[in-house]
């Protein structure tokens, strides 16, 4: 799998996601096609759909962006006792989305059902990529400590969230990039660092605490970044997810495939 900018559609409504993916389904905007890549990995544009989006149009729109073309990481951050995730895993496989999440506080059990939920939706078919939270990128230490209670260090508990998710047989984590290289450091360089709230040098950060740019991120072995505001906030987003690409080094990549 090559390594994605995932483009949050932090939209209200699938209104404002129409208007917002118009230029790049209308230009068949692909990355790849100047580098000359096989044609089966063109057209991979990937999206996340988190819960403000989802929970207003609910499974037609997913529906909807992946008959546009578009790979998506469907954002829900599912928490709850093991069986309620299970099966709430069985009915999201089903939607034919390629990445989902837990929080990995809810424990090992909770994970493992997970992983059992989407492949038991997933028959015959891969099943989605699933990722466990480790600490939201708007936690500092300070909150750490204070108002979790937990004491260890931010890249301990992370590196320790991220053991357990290993464990528990998912693929990877979703993680602030400042804690990919710990995390990487006990669950090794295969398991999947997403790193959320990426912006673009001179970007507002807003909410997002620990955080870096498209090139800091992939220095520090981010394997897929999220960026949200940065794209869906420029007066012209196709051209700053080109950009971001570029600074994410993806054309660098490919020009030897």
């Amino acid at each position: 799998m090559r390594n994605p900018v995932i483009i949050a559609l932090d939209f209200p409504g699938k209104k404002e996601v129409e208007a917002f993916i118009d230029p790049f389904v209308k230009q068949k905007v692909d990355p790849f096609v100047k580098q000359k890549v096989d044609p089966e990995e063109q057209q991979q544009i990937w999206v996340k759909v988190g819960m403000e989006l989802y929970y207003q149009e609910g499974p037609q729109l997913i529906s909807f962006l992946k008959e546009k073309g578009f790979r998506i990481f469907l954002d829900l951050k599912l928490h709850d006792i093991p069986t309620t995730v299970q099966k709430a895993m069985n009915r999201i496989a089903v939607l034919g989305v390629d990445m989902v999440n837990v929080h990995a506080a809810g424990g090992t059990e909770m994970m493992k059902r997970a992983i059992e939920g989407l492949n038991s939706g997933s028959p015959g078919a891969r099943r989605p990529l699933c990722i466990a939270v480790t600490q939201l990128t708007s936690t500092s230490q300070e909150m750490l400590q204070s108002e979790l209670l937990i004491k260890e260090s931010m890249e301990s508990t992370v590196s320790h969230y991220a053991n357990l998710a290993k464990e528990s047989g998912l693929d990877g984590v979703v993680c602030s990039p400042l804690e990919v290289p710990h995390m990487k450091a006990v669950c090794g360089e295969d398991f999947l660092a997403v790193t959320p709230g990426i912006r673009l040098s001179g970007d507002n950060k807003n909410d997002q605490i620990r955080t870096a740019d498209p090139a800091g991120a992939k220095k520090l072995g981010s394997d897929f970044i999220v960026v949200g505001r940065s794209i869906t906030g420029s007066v012209d987003p196709l051209e700053t997810y080109m950009t971001i690409q570029k600074e994410w080094g993806i054309f660098h990549e490919t020009t030897n495939c």
